[in-house]
């Protein structure tokens, strides 16, 4: 194998399998797409509601991180499921199309994020979806109808997500049918990424390109090579400059060289992790960890953001839900057979089908909480078993102020991060969980669900009225934890703290990229895959853009995006 490429990718999740993709797409350069993990060709990410299997436990396909003991958490760790393979997290999540609101992204731009607001990333999000809803067509002004990103309604929906929107409607919420549309508040279903029944992640959409059969992982396409089982162990630098990657590779290090730039989208935790261990990161800490500084960066790593959830339970006996029962392993095996024949039933379900975006108070710009409704009563990430069935809503915090960090184990990649969230740390953030708790109450007790019964798993003993604030406050701080959206630990901005500037550079070196979700600034109001999707499609512009600037290709991301 040549070792020298163009560009190196590093990580082959939501945004390098765009950045990777685009790249080879528009270019004859040679791009190298690392992954540490394997292919994806597998029936656990290809069946939507495989996920049952994947996100329970480590393994091919999940690191399954935890955090450090919280002590805003009653001291518990979190448990954090990411992906591992080709598609990364977008290969085990919940396949929700959401973007946020424009307020989020305008946001961006008001703290120094030039290039960022909504009329600049919108384009961005049209071109890679593909929504069913216009199909074949761009003319729409909020939707793409023939981008890589299949988006689709749900094919087969539970019955129960029809009576937890009628449920939510009696309780004065009002119908949304489109949450990426011109309003997001309300209820309803959500839009999700799949093509005939099947998982959409971002590998097929930008890496197989629709390929059955892929053996190459690369679509055709001869100038992308897509490295599995590779794992970066250090950003190679001269002086200051990244000039390639030290992989592990058929149990041996190797370096990979880069003749223009290395682009690393490794995601919100190992990003960062990847960084520090290369020296660029906060001095004190490289020292401490026996590293050489390449550049003394203090805010890598840190300004991590996620959504704090809780879940409220409901245990309920129907073959349209999922759990563990005799009646339902029977039903399961019929359910597969339908899935076989015609990609239809309950194995397309994404188990989470419907929610809601909601204010706690009225008097806010845009809803601050939202609410999924899950077709399991499971606990605890699904790894504490309960026999039977139920159903169950999780209400997130979406704009929390809580921030955590990420720091480094041992200078050794092999070796899992420490992650801090400080989960409900301020308590701004339990104030307003607190009332999205009670939101999800209401709508439990509404006649539209209550009359077909149901045992609560752990709040029926809670008064939800205001009487007993502090008995709830505790269940929350007992049972809430991540709803596996981090980001923000290699911040963007234009000020000389951030970590990467608007054109997602890394301060203080040359040569080097981030993009993924860690350059958030702050969390976007709802599920991150679609805006981390987003990202990789502008950076592979923003790149474009600087080689254009040295004589090839597009010279700015508006000319690339009219191209």
């Amino acid at each position: 194998m040549d070792n020298t490429f163009d560009y190196i990718v590093v990580g082959a999740g939501s945004a390098g399998c765009a950045v990777a993709g685009r790249l080879a797409d528009s270019g004859s350069e040679t791009i190298a797409l690392l992954e540490t993990g394997g292919h994806d060709h597998n029936a656990k990410i290809t069946t939507p509601v495989g996920i049952a299997l994947v996100i329970p436990r480590q393994g091919e396909f999940n690191y399954a991180y935890e955090t450090e003991p919280q002590p805003s958490m009653a001291e518990r760790a979190s448990y954090v499921p990411r992906g591992r393979g080709l598609g990364g997290s977008s290969s085990i999540n919940g396949m929700l199309y959401l973007r946020g609101t424009p307020s989020d992204y305008d946001r961006w731009a008001k703290l120094g994020c030039d290039g960022w607001s909504w009329q600049d990333v919108l384009p961005y999000f049209k071109r890679s979806e593909n929504n069913e809803r216009v199909a074949g067509r761009d003319d729409d002004p909020l939707h793409g109808g023939s981008g890589p990103l299949h988006v689709t309604d749900p094919r087969a929906p539970c019955s129960y997500a029809r009576h937890f929107i009628e449920a939510a409607a009696s309780a004065g919420h009002p119908y949304n049918h489109d949450f990426n549309g011109p309003k997001q508040e309300g209820v309803g279903y959500f839009q999700v990424t799949q093509r005939n029944g099947e998982r959409w992640n971002s590998a097929r959409a930008y890496l197989h390109q629709g390929k059955v059969e892929d053996s190459t992982h690369n679509g055709g396409r001869q100038n992308l090579n897509v490295l599995t089982n590779t794992r970066a162990l250090r950003i190679v630098f001269e002086g200051k400059r990244a000039v390639g990657v030290l992989v592990e590779r058929n149990g041996q290090e190797v370096v990979l060289h880069a003749r223009r730039e290395v682009i690393v989208s490794a995601g919100s935790l190992v990003s960062p992790q990847l960084l520090l261990a290369s020296g660029v990161g906060p001095a004190r800490h490289l020292k401490e960890m026996g590293i050489e500084v390449v550049q003394d960066s203090p805010e890598v790593g840190k300004n991590l953001q996620e959504h704090p959830d809780l879940i409220l339970h409901k245990r309920k006996f129907s073959t349209d839900l999922f759990g563990v029962t005799v009646r339902g392993m029977l039903s399961y095996a019929w359910q597969l057979l339908k899935y076989r024949r015609e990609r239809g039933g309950l194995f397309t379900r994404t188990f989470t089908e419907a929610g809601a975006f909601l204010k706690t108070d009225p008097s806010l710009a845009e809803p601050d909480v939202q609410l999924h409704f899950v077709m399991s009563s499971g606990d605890n990430h699904g790894r504490t078993f309960h026999y039977g069935s139920g159903y169950s809503v999780h209400v997130c915090v979406l704009r929390p102020h809580s921030r955590g960090e990420v720091r480094l184990k041992s200078a050794d990649m092999r070796d899992a991060p420490l992650i801090e969230f400080n989960l409900l740390k301020d308590d701004r953030d339990m104030q307003t969980m607190l009332k999205g708790a009670k939101i999800v109450n209401s709508i439990l007790e509404q006649p539209a669900l209550t009359r077909f019964g149901g045992k609560p798993l752990f709040h029926g003993h809670l008064k939800f009225d205001g009487s007993d604030d502090r008995a709830v406050e505790q269940m929350i701080r007992e049972h809430a934890d991540n709803v596996y959206h981090p980001v923000g630990t290699c911040r963007m901005g234009s000020d000389v703290n951030s970590v990467v500037d608007p054109q997602l550079r890394v301060r203080g070196v040359e040569g080097l990229r981030v993009a993924d979700a860690s350059v958030m600034p702050t969390q976007v109001g709802g599920n991150t895959n679609a805006p981390t999707i987003m990202i990789g499609e502008k950076a592979a512009d923003l790149i474009r853009a600087a080689a254009g600037a040295n004589g090839s290709a597009a010279a700015t991301p508006e000319a690339a995006l009219a191209g």
